[in-house]
């Protein structure tokens, strides 16, 4: 078998798979942390990634993982001309990047048939929505299309605009911070077309709604309306242009963000509803709480509703007036009831745009990261239960793709050893002794529930658990740290301590949180198991600081994220056994000039091949193992071995880059030699005349006439009509000198009789033109003498033909 190093794409493309097309810039660093040689220091991790960013290479490979790090500034390196670069390529063969992994997820779900998932992970302001929305574009532009296409991207890509206006809000640490998790399937028909999507929504941050923290703002989409409606629908809808005067608008104190065109914005949600079909009747935003009609509500049962509550004792109902703060809890969680109704009810009218079932599936998760504030409340309690629930699938699934890997090759696998996170979730979800159960139970028993009574209970159930701590359980020293409205779990990625009176979010947890931690836990326990049904991939979003400053890269913040999103647990799990994997064909390709016997020219088996250079490279039978189809080992081939391969590279870039110039330049000629093709024969049209000359003769020469009765002859360019006609009547007097000088004397002879015959009868018998193809005989006769017995004589002539006798 002959050694030829191509890769044949999903599109039937045919193309190279060289890790040599990757520049020098792109080598700055390592561009796998899996070939990381220091692999276990987390300062060596950092420091890759700094060397990296501070060249504007902002993705970097952890095997299936991308690392990517917000730079905070536009990059480019989106184009259209990026995505084809990128479509159809190995995932090694170029430098790392979204639309690489987008394109191996894409790929993936062709060749294997089964059901992918990207999840995508890491703080607010770690660019997890900007990841999302690329991923969205490569599929909406690069995949194939179909008739329905143009509006399902359409309507794909303008639900972003949507969503965000929405979902999203400015926060201390991102101008466009998503306040919801989302999960998206793209669905796929057979052919690897896009059909139809559908989106799920999570934990919706309702809080936002009614209070901001100073220097965070409410959801965009109140000061998009603001600032970009028109007065008549100002008018219409009761509002004022001021947003100083809504008590929901300014206690953050920052109407404005100077990175966000509200009006723009405006404009773009206008757009991206009518896209998507809403009707002018559900495009409707108001102020519901000052204009009841809008609700379509009477004022003054509202009005009651809000400032009285209804008691029932002993079968007698009696009403009470509420108290200020009372009545002002019962105002927000009517606001924050309606706004989550209405982004669920937004979700769902874009599901119906998009729905269409398809075959195959890639799901698109982007959700919350790992969250610790001044103050934790039962907000950030959910959002991190959430992350040590992803941390744990993504262990697992890590595991579990690292196993099938050994057993697809035949290579034996020895179970890691890593720390497991199960302790933290069952700590939160296990039935009856979980932080959940206990919340639930204490919501619903008899008597006035508060949330110190709550704090009582975790202290009873939970006390002596490894994980969790409280004021009264601590020691002396983490005392003076911790509250006594607060209790600290011991997450994956580090402690946090919780206060369960609220402070600055108004979801309180007991009673504010009935039901809605066991909801979100049933909702998520059916993510996981939709996760767990794909094969994932992972993009692992880094914040390099919190001014969003580009060029900036503050390590103490980097590491802390490192930390929470396992990056080094994950590498650590990789790099336990044969961390370099390479197809054979890769590899052979890649270091075949290293080894006299497999250099120029591999002729045998692509094992046998790799086999011999890596035992020529002196890699002892403990370092690497042969599987079916890759050859895994402990360390990659040293670079500095790389040199030739560098100077081999470089001296076919250039062969490559001159052949290109030359083509560039003949087609230059080529098109200008047309333009003037009428004119007289000169420097402007020389080349191109002569390359016309050239093919008209070289058609010529494959297209001449094969016999003198043969008038065929191609039809000549202007300029050789002369000369055409010249060699058409040389080729017929050489083609018939030649067939004259191959006649016979016999056939000669015959041609002489037929040429004297056809003076003679020509024109004067009908019968005569068939009868020209018959050859002439020296005689026709025999003659013989018969007497009759009268004593006649008669002339019998034979005819040779036939041989019959005629009488005469």
């Amino acid at each position: 078998m002959r050694y030829q190093a191509r890769e044949v794409g999903v599109d039937g493309r045919v193309r190279l798979v060289l890790e040599g097309a990757l520049t020098a810039r792109d080598r700055v660093g390592v561009q796998d942390f899996v070939l990381l040689e220091n692999f276990n220091s987390e300062a060596a991790f950092i420091e890759n990634l700094r060397r990296r960013f501070t060249e504007n290479l902002i993705y970097t490979y952890m095997g299936s993982v991308l690392v990517s790090v917000n730079p905070y500034k536009d990059l480019e390196i989106y184009s259209p001309q990026h995505m084809e670069r990128y479509r159809g390529v190995s995932y090694y063969e170029i430098s790392p990047h979204i639309y690489a992994l987008s394109d191996n997820t894409y790929r993936a779900m062709k060749t294997s048939r089964r059901d992918q998932c990207i999840l995508i992970s890491g703080e607010s302001g770690a660019g997890k929505t900007e990841a999302s929305k690329k991923i969205l574009l490569y599929y909406a532009v690069s995949c194939p299309a179909h008739q329905r296409m143009a509006s399902l991207r359409d309507c794909l890509l303008q639900s972003t605009p949507v969503l965000e206006a929405f979902g999203n809000a400015k926060t201390l640490r991102n101008d466009n911070s998503s306040r919801f998790g989302k999960y998206m399937d793209i669905q796929f028909d057979f052919r690897g077309v896009p059909v139809g999507a559908h989106i799920l929504n999570y934990l919706l941050e309702k809080s936002r709604v009614v209070h901001q923290n100073h220097g965070e703002r409410n959801y965009h989409v109140f000061y998009q309306l603001l600032e970009g409606g028109t007065e008549e629908q100002l008018l219409h809808l009761h509002l004022d242009r001021n947003p100083q005067k809504y008590l929901y608008l300014v206690k953050g104190n920052c109407p404005r963000v100077s990175s966000m065109n509200d009006k723009n914005g405006w404009k773009a949600l206008v757009k991206a509803l009518s896209v998507i079909g809403f009707t002018e009747g559900e495009v409707q935003v108001g102020n519901p709480l000052t204009r009841t009609h809008l609700l379509g509500v009477d004022g003054a049962a509202l009005t009651e509703a809000l400032t009285h509550k209804k008691l029932t004792a002993n079968g007698e109902e009696m009403i009470s007036p509420l108290t200020f703060e009372q009545a002002g809890a019962a105002r927000d969680a009517l606001a924050q009831a309606v706004y989550g109704r209405t982004f669920t009810w937004l979700v769902e009218k874009i599901n119906q745009s998009l729905a269409l079932d398809g075959s195959s599936v890639i799901g698109l998760l982007d959700i919350y990261g790992f969250e610790v504030f001044q103050h934790n409340s039962f907000e950030q309690f959910c959002i991190n239960y959430c992350s040590e629930k992803l941390q744990q699938l993504f262990i697992e699934l890590t595991l579990r793709s690292e196993q099938e890997e050994y057993e697809t090759e035949g290579v034996a696998w020895e179970p890691v050893q890593y720390f497991d996170n199960k302790v933290i979730c069952d700590l939160i979800e296990e039935k009856h002794k979980g932080i959940i159960s206990i919340l639930d139970e204490e919501c619903v028993r008899p008597g006035e529930a508060c949330d110190l009574s709550f704090l009582e209970k975790l202290e009873d159930t939970l006390g002596g658990h490894a994980h969790f701590v409280t004021h009264k359980l601590a020691n002396g020293k983490t005392r003076r740290v911790l509250g006594r409205e607060e209790f600290r779990l011991l997450h994956y990625a580090g402690e946090v301590n919780y206060t369960v009176t609220g402070h600055s979010s108004s979801v309180t947890w007991c009673p504010g949180a009935l039901q809605a931690a066991t909801q979100f836990k049933n909702s998520l326990t059916k993510l996981m198991e939709t996760l767990m049904s794909k094969e994932p991939s992972y993009v692992r979003c880094i914040k390099p600081n919190d001014a969003k400053q580009p060029g900036r890269f503050d390590e103490v913040l980097v590491r802390h994220q490192v930390k929470y999103l396992g990056l080094m647990e994950n590498l650590r799990v990789r790099r336990a056994g044969f961390a370099y994997r390479r197809h054979f064909e890769a590899f052979l390709q890649r270091y075949k000039p290293l080894c006299p016997e497999t250099w120029p020219v591999w002729q045998g088996e692509l094992a046998e091949g790799v086999s011999t250079l890596v035992q020529y490279l002196g890699y002892k039978p403990e370092e690497y193992k042969m599987g079916r189809y890759l050859v895994l080992s402990e360390y990659p081939v040293p670079e500095e071995i790389g040199v030739i391969q560098a100077a081999w590279r470089g001296m076919k870039a250039r062969r490559r880059a001159r052949r290109r110039r030359d083509a560039a330049d003949l087609i230059r000629r080529l098109i200008k030699g047309f333009i003037h093709r009428h004119e007289e024969y000169g420097p402007d049209n020389d080349y191109f005349l002569d390359h016309v000359r050239c093919s008209f003769l070289k058609t010529l020469r494959r297209n001449l006439p094969r016999s003198v009765l043969d008038k065929s002859w191609p039809t000549p360019p202007p300029a050789l009509t002369q000369a055409s006609e010249e060699l058409r009547q040389l080729n017929m007097r050489n083609m018939v000198r030649k067939f004259c000088l191959a006649i016979l004397p016999e056939w000669r002879k015959q041609m002489d009789q037929k040429v004297v015959a056809s003076e003679l009868f020509r024109g004067q018998k009908d019968s005569y033109p068939p009868s020209v193809a018959a050859l002439f005989l020296g005689t026709r006769l025999g003659i013989s003498v018969s007497r009759l017995s009268d004593g006649i004589l008669v002339l019998h002539v034979l005819c040779e033909d036939n041989k019959q006798k005629v009488p005469l």
